[in-house]
């Protein structure tokens, strides 16, 4: 684990990691939880990023990683999208194997920030469970911080989160047919 000794409120034996939420229906959410990423490894802190539902290894993230000691991404999705009304078995196994991953990873002595990525559509789609996801929140060890994301996170999630921001969309390029952009949306 990092040493965060120059700042009592941050220090390593006594850290209070908490919970955080990034929702809503605008762009952003991902974006800020890297952006998350990026600061506590800048403080020397380990990462690791769990998303859901992608399995893209082109995303930009992805590539990056490779290059961030102390960051680690494991996808845990297809790279093609979900069906809401009839998900495909195989992405509600790799969202319950994320599940599993992230339920490993509470066990990492020196993991600091924990970033779910996408679990909060997961659980909308139905790929996990609501008993599953408030289980996994209670677990958290004391130490560490957790971040789940994603559109329409349900409100007993966000009854437990600590802190939760709704990104809102005003306006998107997307609307007036401008497709995902590699290095913004990709």
């Amino acid at each position: 684990m990092a040493d965060h000794s120059a700042n009592p409120a941050g220090g390593s034996g006594n850290r209070t990691g908490l919970i955080q939420v990034y929702t809503g229906n605008g762009k952003g959410k991902t974006t800020a939880s890297l952006g998350l990423a990026l600061r506590a490894l800048g403080h020397g802190w380990r990462v690791k990023v769990i998303q859901f539902m992608k399995g893209d290894p082109a995303y930009g993230e992805i590539i990056a990683a490779k290059g961030l000691p102390g960051l680690r991404i494991i996808q845990s999705g297809r790279p093609d999208f979900v069906n809401r009304k009839n998900p495909d078995p195989e992405d509600i196994r790799l969202a319950r194997q994320g599940l599993e991953e992230a339920l490993r990873a509470f066990a990492e002595e020196d993991l600091d920030l924990l970033i779910l990525d996408e679990l909060n559509v997961a659980l909308d789609f139905g790929l996990v469970s609501l008993t599953d996801v408030l289980s996994l929140l209670e677990r958290k060890p004391a130490r560490l911080e957790l971040v789940l994301t994603g559109r329409n996170a349900h409100e007993k999630v966000v009854e437990r989160a600590d802190l939760v921001s709704d990104i809102q969309e005003i306006k998107h390029p997307y609307r007036r047919g401008v497709p995902a952009r590699d290095g913004i949306e990709h």
